[in-house]
Protein backbone atom coordinates (compact mmCIF):
# COMPACT_ATOMS: atom_id res chain seq x y z
CA UNK A 1 0.00 0.00 0.00
CA UNK A 2 0.88 3.65 -0.34
CA UNK A 3 0.37 5.35 3.03
CA UNK A 4 0.26 9.09 3.71
CA UNK A 5 1.17 9.87 7.33
CA UNK A 6 0.45 13.39 8.64
CA UNK A 7 1.82 14.54 11.98
CA UNK A 8 2.52 17.70 13.90
CA UNK A 9 5.55 16.07 15.53
CA UNK A 10 8.98 17.18 14.39
CA UNK A 11 10.51 14.08 12.85
CA UNK A 12 14.11 14.67 11.83
CA UNK A 13 15.43 11.11 11.92
CA UNK A 14 13.10 8.25 11.10
CA UNK A 15 15.48 5.77 12.75
CA UNK A 16 15.09 7.31 16.21
CA UNK A 17 12.61 5.85 18.69
CA UNK A 18 9.21 7.45 19.07
CA UNK A 19 5.52 6.63 18.93
CA UNK A 20 5.26 7.82 15.32
CA UNK A 21 8.68 6.97 13.91
CA UNK A 22 8.41 3.41 15.26
CA UNK A 23 4.99 2.93 13.63
CA UNK A 24 6.21 4.43 10.35
CA UNK A 25 9.19 2.05 10.29
CA UNK A 26 6.87 -0.87 11.04
CA UNK A 27 4.74 -0.15 8.00
CA UNK A 28 7.90 0.20 5.91
CA UNK A 29 9.33 -3.09 7.18
CA UNK A 30 6.06 -4.82 6.27
CA UNK A 31 6.52 -3.80 2.62
CA UNK A 32 4.39 -0.65 2.48
CA UNK A 33 5.44 2.70 1.02
CA UNK A 34 5.09 5.47 3.62
CA UNK A 35 4.97 9.17 2.74
CA UNK A 36 5.42 11.25 5.91
CA UNK A 37 4.53 14.94 6.10
CA UNK A 38 5.55 16.99 9.13
CA UNK A 39 6.26 20.68 9.86
CA UNK A 40 9.72 22.23 9.98
CA UNK A 41 9.21 25.28 12.20
CA UNK A 42 10.84 28.55 11.17
CA UNK A 43 12.95 28.68 14.34
CA UNK A 44 15.07 25.87 12.88
CA UNK A 45 15.84 28.01 9.81
CA UNK A 46 15.54 25.19 7.31
CA UNK A 47 13.72 25.15 3.94
CA UNK A 48 11.10 22.60 2.93
CA UNK A 49 12.89 19.36 1.99
CA UNK A 50 12.17 15.78 0.94
CA UNK A 51 14.24 12.91 2.29
CA UNK A 52 14.02 9.30 1.06
CA UNK A 53 15.01 6.35 3.25
CA UNK A 54 14.20 2.93 1.73
CA UNK A 55 10.39 2.75 1.52
CA UNK A 56 9.90 5.93 3.53
CA UNK A 57 9.74 9.46 2.14
CA UNK A 58 9.91 12.24 4.73
CA UNK A 59 8.59 15.63 3.59
CA UNK A 60 9.45 18.37 6.07
CA UNK A 61 7.47 21.54 5.39
CA UNK A 62 8.69 24.95 6.48
CA UNK A 63 6.05 26.47 8.76
CA UNK A 64 5.50 29.04 11.47
CA UNK A 65 6.43 28.06 15.01
CA UNK A 66 3.61 25.91 16.41
CA UNK A 67 5.16 24.46 19.56
CA UNK A 68 6.65 26.28 22.55
CA UNK A 69 5.82 29.69 21.12
CA UNK A 70 3.33 32.48 21.83
CA UNK A 71 -0.36 31.66 21.50
CA UNK A 72 -0.90 33.97 18.50
CA UNK A 73 1.81 32.42 16.33
CA UNK A 74 0.78 28.95 17.48
CA UNK A 75 -2.84 29.59 16.49
CA UNK A 76 -2.07 31.17 13.12
CA UNK A 77 0.58 28.54 12.36
CA UNK A 78 -1.77 25.68 13.17
CA UNK A 79 -4.56 27.06 10.97
CA UNK A 80 -2.17 27.69 8.05
CA UNK A 81 -0.66 24.23 8.35
CA UNK A 82 -3.38 22.37 6.46
CA UNK A 83 -3.04 24.73 3.48
CA UNK A 84 0.74 24.29 3.52
CA UNK A 85 0.31 20.51 3.75
CA UNK A 86 -2.08 20.38 0.77
CA UNK A 87 0.18 22.56 -1.37
CA UNK A 88 3.29 20.52 -0.55
CA UNK A 89 1.57 17.13 -1.01
CA UNK A 90 0.27 18.16 -4.43
CA UNK A 91 3.72 19.40 -5.40
CA UNK A 92 5.88 16.54 -4.14
CA UNK A 93 3.46 13.58 -4.24
CA UNK A 94 1.14 14.61 -7.07
CA UNK A 95 1.26 11.31 -8.94
CA UNK A 96 0.85 9.08 -5.90
CA UNK A 97 -2.43 7.26 -5.24
CA UNK A 98 -2.73 6.75 -1.48
CA UNK A 99 -4.55 3.73 -0.09
CA UNK A 100 -4.40 4.83 3.56
CA UNK A 101 -4.18 8.22 5.24
CA UNK A 102 -3.06 8.18 8.91
CA UNK A 103 -3.04 11.35 11.03
CA UNK A 104 -2.96 12.25 14.69
CA UNK A 105 -4.23 14.94 17.01
CA UNK A 106 -3.00 17.49 17.66
CA UNK A 107 -3.87 19.30 15.47
CA UNK A 108 -7.52 18.98 14.44
CA UNK A 109 -6.97 21.18 11.39
CA UNK A 110 -6.21 18.50 8.78
CA UNK A 111 -9.81 18.50 7.57
CA UNK A 112 -9.11 20.14 4.19
CA UNK A 113 -6.44 17.53 3.47
CA UNK A 114 -8.89 14.76 4.38
CA UNK A 115 -11.69 16.33 2.32
CA UNK A 116 -9.41 16.46 -0.70
CA UNK A 117 -8.62 12.76 -0.56
CA UNK A 118 -12.13 11.67 0.37
CA UNK A 119 -13.55 13.66 -2.54
CA UNK A 120 -11.11 12.71 -5.28
CA UNK A 121 -9.80 9.28 -4.27
CA UNK A 122 -10.75 6.06 -2.49
CA UNK A 123 -8.37 6.67 0.40
CA UNK A 124 -9.16 5.07 3.76
CA UNK A 125 -8.66 7.52 6.65
CA UNK A 126 -7.48 6.56 10.14
CA UNK A 127 -7.33 9.02 13.04
CA UNK A 128 -4.99 8.41 15.97
CA UNK A 129 -6.83 10.44 18.61
CA UNK A 130 -4.10 11.48 21.07
CA UNK A 131 -5.92 14.38 22.72
CA UNK A 132 -9.35 15.97 22.56
CA UNK A 133 -9.23 19.62 21.51
CA UNK A 134 -10.73 22.19 22.04
CA UNK A 135 -12.24 20.78 25.25
CA UNK A 136 -8.82 20.39 26.88
CA UNK A 137 -8.18 24.12 26.36
CA UNK A 138 -11.53 24.96 27.96
CA UNK A 139 -10.75 22.74 30.96
CA UNK A 140 -7.54 24.68 31.57
CA UNK A 141 -9.18 28.07 31.18
CA UNK A 142 -7.32 28.84 27.94
CA UNK A 143 -10.47 29.20 25.87
CA UNK A 144 -13.99 30.43 26.62
CA UNK A 145 -16.70 27.81 26.17
CA UNK A 146 -19.10 28.62 23.31
CA UNK A 147 -17.02 31.64 22.34
CA UNK A 148 -16.16 32.36 18.69
CA UNK A 149 -12.81 30.57 18.86
CA UNK A 150 -14.31 27.55 20.61
CA UNK A 151 -17.12 27.24 18.06
CA UNK A 152 -14.60 27.51 15.19
CA UNK A 153 -12.42 24.70 16.52
CA UNK A 154 -15.37 22.58 17.66
CA UNK A 155 -16.66 22.59 14.09
CA UNK A 156 -13.20 21.57 12.88
CA UNK A 157 -13.18 18.76 15.44
CA UNK A 158 -16.60 17.46 14.34
CA UNK A 159 -15.53 17.55 10.68
CA UNK A 160 -12.39 15.63 11.57
CA UNK A 161 -14.45 12.83 13.12
CA UNK A 162 -16.89 12.83 10.19
CA UNK A 163 -14.08 12.42 7.67
CA UNK A 164 -12.37 9.63 9.62
CA UNK A 165 -13.23 6.10 8.53
CA UNK A 166 -11.66 4.73 11.71
CA UNK A 167 -10.67 6.32 15.02
CA UNK A 168 -8.04 4.83 17.34
CA UNK A 169 -8.45 6.08 20.93
CA UNK A 170 -5.97 6.02 23.79
CA UNK A 171 -8.08 4.03 26.27
CA UNK A 172 -11.60 2.74 27.00
CA UNK A 173 -12.41 5.98 28.85
CA UNK A 174 -11.46 7.93 25.71
CA UNK A 175 -13.91 5.89 23.66
CA UNK A 176 -16.73 6.44 26.16
CA UNK A 177 -16.10 10.19 26.26
CA UNK A 178 -15.82 10.53 22.49
CA UNK A 179 -19.08 8.71 21.81
CA UNK A 180 -20.95 10.51 24.59
CA UNK A 181 -19.97 13.95 23.30
CA UNK A 182 -20.27 13.00 19.62
CA UNK A 183 -23.31 10.70 19.26
CA UNK A 184 -23.19 10.97 15.46
CA UNK A 185 -20.03 8.81 15.39
CA UNK A 186 -20.69 5.19 14.45
CA UNK A 187 -19.56 3.04 17.37
CA UNK A 188 -18.17 0.38 15.01
CA UNK A 189 -15.43 2.68 13.69
CA UNK A 190 -13.95 3.44 17.11
CA UNK A 191 -11.35 1.23 18.81
CA UNK A 192 -8.60 1.36 21.42
CA UNK A 193 -5.26 2.02 19.70
CA UNK A 194 -2.99 3.73 22.24
CA UNK A 195 0.55 5.08 22.08
CA UNK A 196 2.99 2.33 21.21
CA UNK A 197 6.71 1.84 20.65
CA UNK A 198 9.03 -0.86 19.42
CA UNK A 199 10.10 -2.87 22.49
CA UNK A 200 13.60 -2.54 23.89
CA UNK A 201 15.40 -5.17 25.89
CA UNK A 202 14.37 -4.55 29.49
CA UNK A 203 17.97 -4.51 30.81
CA UNK A 204 19.59 -2.52 28.01
CA UNK A 205 21.87 -0.49 30.29
CA UNK A 206 24.71 -2.27 32.09
CA UNK A 207 25.36 -1.91 35.82
CA UNK A 208 28.57 -0.04 35.00
CA UNK A 209 26.63 2.43 32.85
CA UNK A 210 24.04 2.85 35.60
CA UNK A 211 26.80 3.71 38.08
CA UNK A 212 28.15 6.30 35.64
CA UNK A 213 24.70 7.83 35.17
CA UNK A 214 24.13 8.06 38.94
CA UNK A 215 27.51 9.70 39.36
CA UNK A 216 26.87 12.19 36.55
CA UNK A 217 23.56 13.37 38.02
CA UNK A 218 24.53 12.86 41.69
CA UNK A 219 21.81 10.28 42.27
CA UNK A 220 22.30 8.13 45.39
CA UNK A 221 22.18 4.34 45.28
CA UNK A 222 20.78 3.84 48.79
CA UNK A 223 17.35 5.48 48.33
CA UNK A 224 14.23 4.80 46.30
CA UNK A 225 14.43 7.05 43.23
CA UNK A 226 11.22 8.64 41.92
CA UNK A 227 11.33 10.30 38.50
CA UNK A 228 9.01 12.72 36.76
CA UNK A 229 10.04 13.29 33.15
CA UNK A 230 8.66 14.93 30.03
CA UNK A 231 6.60 18.01 29.35
CA UNK A 232 6.26 20.42 32.26
CA UNK A 233 3.32 22.59 31.25
CA UNK A 234 -0.18 23.56 32.29
CA UNK A 235 -1.78 20.18 31.40
CA UNK A 236 0.43 18.49 33.97
CA UNK A 237 -0.93 20.42 36.96
CA UNK A 238 2.50 21.54 38.13
CA UNK A 239 1.14 23.06 41.36
CA UNK A 240 0.64 19.57 42.75
CA UNK A 241 4.05 18.40 41.55
CA UNK A 242 5.64 21.25 43.52
CA UNK A 243 3.49 20.46 46.57
CA UNK A 244 4.57 16.83 46.42
CA UNK A 245 8.25 17.75 46.18
CA UNK A 246 7.93 20.28 48.99
CA UNK A 247 6.26 17.83 51.35
CA UNK A 248 8.97 15.21 50.72
CA UNK A 249 12.12 17.32 50.83
CA UNK A 250 12.99 15.83 54.22
CA UNK A 251 12.10 12.25 53.24
CA UNK A 252 15.28 10.30 53.97
CA UNK A 253 14.05 7.20 52.11
CA UNK A 254 13.21 8.89 48.83
CA UNK A 255 15.07 10.83 46.16
CA UNK A 256 13.25 12.73 43.39
CA UNK A 257 14.41 13.46 39.84
CA UNK A 258 12.48 16.01 37.77
CA UNK A 259 13.59 16.33 34.15
CA UNK A 260 11.88 18.03 31.22
CA UNK A 261 10.93 21.32 29.63
CA UNK A 262 7.84 23.40 28.99
CA UNK A 263 6.05 26.58 29.92
CA UNK A 264 5.91 25.73 33.65
CA UNK A 265 9.50 24.50 33.97
CA UNK A 266 10.76 27.92 35.22
CA UNK A 267 8.35 27.65 38.18
CA UNK A 268 9.74 24.27 39.19
CA UNK A 269 13.29 25.53 38.73
CA UNK A 270 12.55 28.63 40.81
CA UNK A 271 11.15 26.51 43.67
CA UNK A 272 14.18 24.23 43.50
CA UNK A 273 16.69 27.10 43.50
CA UNK A 274 14.94 28.81 46.40
CA UNK A 275 14.61 25.73 48.65
CA UNK A 276 17.79 23.81 47.74
CA UNK A 277 16.47 20.37 48.82
CA UNK A 278 19.16 17.72 49.18
CA UNK A 279 16.98 14.82 48.01
CA UNK A 280 15.70 16.40 44.78
CA UNK A 281 17.34 17.35 41.49
CA UNK A 282 15.77 19.34 38.66
CA UNK A 283 17.23 18.86 35.18
CA UNK A 284 16.47 20.82 32.04
CA UNK A 285 15.33 18.76 29.06
CA UNK A 286 17.56 15.91 27.87
CA UNK A 287 17.85 14.20 24.47
CA UNK A 288 15.50 11.20 24.39
CA UNK A 289 18.30 8.62 24.33
CA UNK A 290 19.94 10.13 27.41
CA UNK A 291 16.59 10.52 29.16
CA UNK A 292 15.75 6.86 28.53
CA UNK A 293 19.02 5.85 30.15
CA UNK A 294 18.35 8.12 33.12
CA UNK A 295 15.01 6.37 33.72
CA UNK A 296 16.82 3.02 34.04
CA UNK A 297 18.60 4.13 37.24
CA UNK A 298 15.33 5.24 38.83
CA UNK A 299 12.80 3.02 40.61
CA UNK A 300 9.35 4.58 40.18
CA UNK A 301 7.86 6.76 37.45
CA UNK A 302 5.51 9.63 38.30
CA UNK A 303 2.64 11.00 36.20
CA UNK A 304 0.78 14.25 36.90
CA UNK A 305 -2.31 15.77 35.25
CA UNK A 306 -4.28 18.90 36.04
CA UNK A 307 -7.33 18.06 38.21
CA UNK A 308 -9.59 20.31 36.11
CA UNK A 309 -9.61 18.03 33.09
CA UNK A 310 -13.00 16.66 32.09
CA UNK A 311 -11.47 14.71 29.20
CA UNK A 312 -9.68 11.39 29.87
CA UNK A 313 -6.07 12.18 28.93
CA UNK A 314 -3.60 9.31 28.70
CA UNK A 315 0.02 10.60 28.97
CA UNK A 316 2.58 9.01 26.67
CA UNK A 317 5.24 9.16 29.40
CA UNK A 318 3.70 5.97 30.79
CA UNK A 319 5.52 3.99 28.11
CA UNK A 320 8.97 5.26 29.04
CA UNK A 321 8.42 3.89 32.56
CA UNK A 322 6.77 0.51 32.09
CA UNK A 323 8.72 -0.55 29.00
CA UNK A 324 11.79 -0.94 31.23
CA UNK A 325 9.95 -2.36 34.21
CA UNK A 326 9.27 0.69 36.37
CA UNK A 327 6.00 0.90 38.36
CA UNK A 328 4.15 4.20 38.44
CA UNK A 329 2.37 6.66 40.69
CA UNK A 330 -0.32 8.65 38.88
CA UNK A 331 -1.88 11.86 40.25
CA UNK A 332 -4.61 12.90 37.86
CA UNK A 333 -8.14 14.15 37.41
CA UNK A 334 -10.97 11.71 38.09
CA UNK A 335 -11.92 11.25 34.42
CA UNK A 336 -8.81 9.63 32.98
CA UNK A 337 -8.45 5.87 33.42
CA UNK A 338 -4.67 5.68 33.50
CA UNK A 339 -4.75 5.27 37.29
CA UNK A 340 -7.41 2.57 37.31
CA UNK A 341 -5.61 0.65 34.55
CA UNK A 342 -2.40 0.76 36.61
CA UNK A 343 -4.12 -0.39 39.80
CA UNK A 344 -6.26 -3.11 38.20
CA UNK A 345 -3.20 -4.54 36.45
CA UNK A 346 -1.04 -4.06 39.55
CA UNK A 347 1.72 -1.90 38.11
CA UNK A 348 1.08 1.28 40.05
CA UNK A 349 -0.96 3.43 42.42
CA UNK A 350 -3.30 6.36 41.79
CA UNK A 351 -4.54 9.40 43.69
CA UNK A 352 -6.55 12.43 42.72
CA UNK A 353 -4.37 15.41 41.86
CA UNK A 354 -4.35 17.60 44.95
CA UNK A 355 -4.75 14.75 47.46
CA UNK A 356 -1.37 15.17 49.15
CA UNK A 357 -2.14 12.71 51.94
CA UNK A 358 -2.82 9.83 49.53
CA UNK A 359 0.10 10.85 47.33
CA UNK A 360 2.49 10.55 50.25
CA UNK A 361 0.97 7.21 51.22
CA UNK A 362 1.68 5.95 47.71
CA UNK A 363 5.24 7.27 47.84
CA UNK A 364 5.79 5.54 51.19
CA UNK A 365 4.46 2.25 49.82
CA UNK A 366 7.31 2.16 47.33
CA UNK A 367 9.97 3.84 49.46
CA UNK A 368 9.65 1.13 52.09
CA UNK A 369 9.34 -1.89 49.81
CA UNK A 370 11.88 -2.81 47.13
CA UNK A 371 10.14 -6.14 46.53
CA UNK A 372 6.92 -4.31 45.64
CA UNK A 373 8.83 -2.15 43.16
CA UNK A 374 10.22 -5.25 41.46
CA UNK A 375 6.87 -7.05 41.42
CA UNK A 376 4.86 -4.13 40.07
CA UNK A 377 7.63 -3.24 37.64
CA UNK A 378 7.44 -6.73 36.14
CA UNK A 379 3.66 -6.47 35.95
CA UNK A 380 3.94 -3.19 34.08
CA UNK A 381 6.52 -4.58 31.67
CA UNK A 382 4.29 -7.55 30.85
CA UNK A 383 1.30 -5.24 30.39
CA UNK A 384 3.40 -3.13 28.03
CA UNK A 385 4.30 -6.15 25.90
CA UNK A 386 0.65 -7.19 25.75
CA UNK A 387 -0.81 -3.78 24.90
CA UNK A 388 1.61 -1.02 23.92
CA UNK A 389 3.99 -2.35 21.26
CA UNK A 390 4.15 -1.01 17.71
CA UNK A 391 3.06 -4.36 16.36
CA UNK A 392 -0.24 -4.02 18.24
CA UNK A 393 -0.93 -0.61 16.68
CA UNK A 394 0.07 -1.87 13.24
CA UNK A 395 -2.22 -4.91 13.47
CA UNK A 396 -5.14 -2.74 14.66
CA UNK A 397 -4.85 -0.56 11.55
CA UNK A 398 -4.00 -3.21 8.97
CA UNK A 399 -6.87 -5.51 9.98
CA UNK A 400 -9.30 -3.10 8.33
CA UNK A 401 -7.69 -3.88 4.98
CA UNK A 402 -7.54 -7.60 5.63
CA UNK A 403 -11.28 -7.54 6.28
Amino acid sequence: MNILFLTLSRITDISKRGIYSDLIRKFGSEGHNVFVVSPYERKYKQPTQLITIDRIKLLKIKSLNIQKTNIIEKGVGTVLLEYQFIFAIKKYFKNIEFDLLIYSTPPITFTKVLSYYKRNRKTVTYLLLKDIFPQNAIDLGLMRENGIIHRFFRKKEQNLYRLSDFIGCMSPANISYLLEKNPSINTTVVEVNPNSVEPLLKKYVSEKQKAEIRKKFKIPSDRTIFIYGGNIGKPQGIDFLIQTLDSNRNNSNAFFVVVGSGTEFPRVKEWYTKNKPNNIIVIDGLPKEEYDKLVTVCDVGMIFLDPRFTIPNFPSRLLSYIEIGKPIIAATDTNTDIGSIAEINKFGFWCKSGDLKQMNINIKRFADNQELIEEMGNNGYNYFLENYTTDHSFQKIIKHFKA
